[in-house]
């Protein structure tokens, strides 16, 4: 009865703790920057924006432009990607039983960042959708990616064991790597604005990006939201899933589709970002334990916020140039790659 109690109170702290660093980084990334804004003025803003509070006489009106118009945009997209490539890894990692799996094992990400550098390199524009084109060949490369890998793996294996899915994937973002090498090496001035983007950034998005990739968070949030107990089955294996009543093909079928979508949309809107779906999930396993149900959810808060705080440091650290996001995330993210294969390798020794 006490473990029950311990175990529920433990939890709620868990997602009190989370979701204060997120509210923390939020206000952060609104706050710093060339014009120092107090939490207090805001605060404010906000309730003015969304509740009609009458706005005090002492806020400079430039305030709630720089506010709502150019920082909110670019903390909020910075908060979504970093949720979807969190929580997809945290999906993979319980799927594939490896903590070093992340939204990048599948080649997900090289499919969207390939779609990308092809709309980048011959320089796309489709009608009507005009400038979504990159972001919608993105998405619609992550998707044609994944189907792939899954057709692929099923056809040598009609059990799509997890070994053959981890090897397929690893093919195709080899493949599709290479592709993305070679439309690079032919690029004459879009180089730059190549490189760049395959570096990420969340820099100049806009809401009309949010507004593009939350539809595709919010499906790929409830579809995962919906499996956490599957992925807790799933991780003592296969057979022992099956005996206990899982459909374990249509469900590794459904988790990879959602972290598909989460990880396409993300790279759609902000280029390739890595250890963001390794480092985050593995970390918060570490400090909340193993349990999905519980380990999803508090990976979106801890994704959101460690990117708001990485997009912050990136555009503060050489003010006022502006380092890409991806940078300061390898930065971050090597070192613990580091720990987590000695910590495995330590473990085999044991």
């Amino acid at each position: 009865m006490f473990t029950q109690r311990y175990l529920r109170s433990s939890n709620w702290f868990s997602y009190a703790i989370a979701f204060v660093m997120l509210v923390l980084s939020v206000f952060f990334g609104i706050s710093v920057g060339t014009v120092s804004i107090p939490f207090s003025t805001i605060g404010h803003i906000f309730l003015h924006q969304w509740f009609a509070v009458p706005l005090g006489a002492d806020i400079d009106p430039m305030l709630v432009n720089i506010v709502m118009d150019i920082r909110l945009p670019r903390v909020i997209p910075a908060g979504l990607v970093g949720a979807s490539l969190a929580l997809a890894g945290a999906a993979l990692q319980g799927l594939l039983k490896n903590p070093l799996a992340d939204p990048f094992t599948l080649g997900v990400s090289s499919g969207a960042s390939a779609g990308a550098v092809f709309v980048l390199f011959f320089g796309i524009s489709l009608p009507v959708i005009g400038k979504f084109t990159l972001p919608f060949l993105a998405i619609i490369g992550g998707f044609v990616t994944i189907f792939a890998v899954i057709l692929f793996a099923k056809w040598i294996d009609q059990m799509m064991k997890i070994e053959t899915i981890i090897l397929t994937g690893i093919i195709f973002s080899s493949f599709l790597g290479a592709f993305i090498s070679l439309m690079i090496a032919l690029t004459g001035e879009e180089l730059r604005q190549v490189i760049y983007w395959l570096l990420g950034g969340v820099s100049m998005r806009g809401w009309d990006y949010i507004y593009l990739m939350f539809p595709f968070f919010l499906i790929g949030v409830v579809l995962l939201m919906m499996n956490g107990t599957e992925l807790n089955i799933l991780s003592f294996g296969e057979e022992k899933a099956k005996h206990l009543g899982v459909e374990v093909l249509h469900r590794k079928m459904l988790i990879l589709s959602a972290a598909s979508v989460l990880t396409g949309s993300a790279v759609a809107v902000s280029g390739t970002i890595g250890f963001v779906g390794l480092v985050i999930p593995h970390l918060t396993r570490l400090a909340w334990g193993t349990d999905h149900r519980h380990l999803l959810p508090l990976s979106i808060f801890h994704g959101a916020a460690f990117l708001i705080v990485a997009d912050l440091a990136a555009r503060t650290i050489i003010s006022p140039t502006e380092l890409p996001i991806g940078v300061i995330t390898a930065m971050i993210g090597a070192p613990v790659f580091a720990m987590i294969l000695m910590r495995q390798r330590m473990k085999r020794y044991e």
